[in-house]
């Protein structure tokens, strides 16, 4: 499957700003970070950089540029409804998993602005019902990933959308609002990191190659889900074996972080399409290995999921299959 046809480059960096020296006569020009392709912006610059100076990054494809522009507005309502958790209404799906207003107004404003731009694909999301489409081209989106994190007050949740062609992942955004980092990828073209400070870093798992450097992340089944027994026992068998586990309760950042190389590994049961689309393709493309336990295959209807750099992964994977032996 070929990847999105790609646009071409804009310049780089957001407003013009100054130049290197200061006006006051300083010795020193003010300090800036500058990681990457270009220059960072801080400060007020941040405040007001819009998606439209976001998108004068590497070169993106128009789909790309699309699913960011959405998650960016989109992100703006999730920063408001955040500092007013105590006022969302929340009802319970099923014991311990919750959807709040903010899913919901999310899920609804990324739906009409996707098929707005893209009016022919198709729409799946955690919450509403979806939209078939022209059967090849469908939107996978989870609009808050990390609910119970920012029911919480827990700054630490993503807004994750992925594009399925004809079967394929092509393409994928993960945006954590809070602390500004945008994840994206495309199919054949890489992965990369947008923050204040780098733009369009290249992402690369990690390349340690000792289970016990390493640090792994995971999801904890929670009431009334997963198999709670089964589960201990392969985080028992891990522990045993890595340098720590991490619980983060977002299960696209938490692919983010191995593609990023943050995270060494990590591995999950019943997660379904919307956790995994976008994450999976990150993590693909930075390198890195995406199977089900057992060595098979990953699928987005897949039970499990294992992901890491392919030089641990092979021994994490064993791990696992021997924590769940009778």
């Amino acid at each position: 499957m070929s990847p999105p046809d790609r646009g071409g480059r804009g310049p780089a960096g957001g407003s013009g700003g100054g130049s290197g020296g200061g006006s006051g006569g300083g010795k020193f020009p003010p300090r800036t970070a500058r990681v990457g392709r270009a220059p960072a912006t801080t400060g007020r610059e941040r405040e007001n950089a819009s998606p439209r100076h976001r998108s004068a990054l590497s070169g993106r494809s128009p789909a790309i540029t699309v699913m960011i522009n959405a998650a960016m507005k989109a992100a703006r309502g999730l920063r408001r409804d955040f500092g007013e958790i105590e006022n969302l209404q929340v009802s319970e799906k099923s014991p311990s998993d919750f959807v709040s207003q903010a899913d919901m107004r999310v899920e609804e404003f990324l739906r009409e602005e996707l098929i707005k731009v893209r009016p022919g694909y198709g729409f799946l999301g955690e919450e509403g019902r979806p939209i078939e489409g022209d059967g090849k081209n469908r939107f996978i989106v989870d609009p808050l990933d990390g609910t119970s994190n920012f029911l919480h007050g827990i700054p630490h949740f993503a807004i994750s959308i992925a594009l399925e062609r004809e079967g394929e992942i092509v393409a994928g955004v993960i945006y954590e609002p809070v602390g500004d980092e945008l994840f994206w990828a495309e199919k054949g073209a890489g992965a990369f990191l947008d923050t204040a400070f780098a733009k369009s870093r290249r992402l690369r798992v990690s390349g340690r190659r000792k289970l016990g450097e390493c640090l792994v992340g995971t999801g904890i089944p929670f009431r009334g889900r997963g198999d709670h027994a089964s589960f201990l026992k392969e985080m028992g068998a891990v522990m045993a074996e890595t340098a720590g586990i991490r619980r983060l309760g977002v299960a696209s950042l938490d692919l983010a972080f191995v593609a990023a190389g943050r995270l060494d590994g990590f591995w999950e049961t019943g997660l379904k399409p919307w956790d995994m689309a976008a994450g999976v393709l990150l993590v693909r493309e930075a390198g890195g290995m995406v199977t089900e336990i057992g060595g098979r295959a990953h699928r987005l209807d897949s039970a499990t999921i294992l992901a890491a750099n392919s030089n641990i992964g092979p021994s994490l994977d064993k791990l696992l299959r021997e924590a769940a032996r009778p």
